[in-house]
């Protein structure tokens, strides 16, 4: 079975593939759905999405809410990993720290980020998230951490 980071590979070599791969990963888990996430990049040590703001993501005051957010930045962490995890090991989310910085007004672009050290730090391996607006604005920012062991 191919890799999520071969299949991004395969699909975004052929018109509308990053598309054809955002649907497909959108539907990976249900809640990667709600936000409608479009990928922008995979590979390792880093994981971006956007998450347009349409009404599905706002909250009561019209922003992005918090939660769609945090959607964005799991779902960034999720190619993160996906690209970087070496075969042998499997990685699961343990928790995630964020601080949220300012409202997010517009679409978010959601990127998570490691280096090798981090990973050299195995099982604990911390990917750094952020939810940047059009404007530059950061919206919320922290930390997922994940637990990364061998595949048994």
């Amino acid at each position: 079975m191919p890799s999520t980071l071969d299949l991004y590979t395969k699909l975004t070599a052929l018109p509308q593939g990053k598309r054809i791969f955002s649907i497909a990963f959108g539907q990976k888990a249900p809640y990667f759905a709600s936000i409608h996430p479009h990928v922008q990049e995979m590979r390792p040590h880093f994981g971006q999405v956007l998450i347009p703001k349409r009404r599905s993501v706002q909250n009561h005051i019209g922003t992005v809410h918090a939660i769609a957010a945090c959607n964005g930045l799991e779902a960034a962490m999720g190619l993160l990993a996906e690209a970087t995890c070496p075969a042998e090991m499997r990685w699961l989310p343990k928790g995630m720290d964020v601080s949220y910085l300012a409202k997010s007004t517009t679409s978010l672009t959601c990127t998570a980020m490691t280096t090798e050290a981090d990973w050299a730090n195995a099982p604990d391996v911390p990917v750094t998230v952020r939810a940047v607006t059009k404007d530059g604005t950061v919206t919320v920012e922290g930390t997922i951490h994940l637990w990364v062991t061998p595949k048994h």
